[in-house]
């Protein structure tokens, strides 16, 4: 069987996305489909004090984060990161293979973590 190289293809938002937004892509993505969700730093851009975002599009990119990170955990995408330069990544989410046996309700990614 011929496997052929396959071209990988990641698609990067015109304009920030939101944590739905990203749950929908989720939502439909085929195993392999890359999605570009933020270009930048992130663990910077997304915390209260340091980022140089206005307030309600920090809070906007920790909602997709969280929103990303809930999906990885539920092992529906990979996240990685591609060094773009200095202080400087895309993020990433590769969609893997659904799970056959349960299904990970909207309301679940979109779950704030409670506070401890």
């Amino acid at each position: 069987m011929f496997m052929g190289n396959t071209p990988f293809i990641t698609v990067r938002a015109a304009r920030p996305l939101t944590d739905i937004e990203f749950c929908a892509w989720v939502g439909q993505a085929t195993p392999g489909d890359r999605l570009e969700y933020h270009r930048g730093f992130l663990g910077i851009d997304a915390m209260p004090g340091m980022s140089t975002l206005p307030d309600r599009d920090r809070q906007r990119l920790a909602a997709l984060a969280s929103a990303a990170f809930r999906a990885c955990e539920a092992g529906l995408v990979h996240l990685v990161q591609e060094r773009l330069g200095p202080d400087r990544f895309a993020y990433l989410a590769i969609a893997r293979p659904k799970p056959r046996a349960t299904s990970v309700p909207l309301e679940r990614l979109l779950a704030q973590p409670e506070a401890a």
